[in-house]
């Protein structure tokens, strides 16, 4: 099994670390070509308007869909897998969700806390100027923070709107090649 991180911004290193220390290959992408093979992708955070833009460009959210790649997107990840994004069609609408960016407030507001996750259980989640879920359409949450979803799957597909690969703990990228 191959799973892809999307190389434009964020956490790349410590995602693909995760990933080989849990048995799985692990793949940068950075062009539509890197997603082939692959059993799926991670997209982690970083600024999504930007990510977003790069993505368009370089056809790797089109090839994605095309793909039916299974996604776990992880804070701005997130934002790009929601249908909608603040009234506005998201990027790689796989999840039925809708979001607010930054929805948690700015850099300054930035927190930690512990998360009970269903089928995971205790999770220390960071959230960095993170989304937050306004509304679930579809799926299934698996963990909440002040009655606002934080995790939901959908199929295959997993998003997140914390940072599950700050402290190295493997739990949730566990969870996500376990699904595919």
């Amino acid at each position: 099994m191959e799973i892809g991180v999307l190389d434009i911004q964020g956490d790349v290193a410590e995602h693909i670390s995760i990933l080989e220390n849990l048995g799985a290959r692990a793949r940068k992408v950075r062009r539509t070509s890197d997603l082939v093979g692959l059993s799926g992708i991670v997209v982690p955070g970083g600024e999504s308007t930007v990510i977003g833009s790069i993505m368009e460009q370089r056809g790797i959210s089109n090839k994605i869909i095309e793909l039916n790649l299974p996604v776990m997107g992880t804070c701005a990840g997130l934002i790009l897998m929601s249908k909608s994004v603040e009234g506005k069609p998201g990027l790689i609408p796989i999840l039925d969700i809708e979001v607010k960016r930054n929805g948690y407030g700015s850099q300054r507001e930035s927190f930690e806390t512990d998360l009970e996750i269903k089928g995971i259980g205790k999770f220390r989640g960071v959230f960095i100027r993170a989304p937050l879920v306004t509304r679930v359409r579809g799926g299934e949450v698996l963990a909440s923070f002040e009655k606002s979803a934080v995790m939901i799957s959908d199929g295959k597909n997993l998003g997140l709107s914390f940072h599950p690969e700050i402290y190295g703990n493997g739990k949730i990228h566990n969870y996500f090649i376990s699904r595919l």
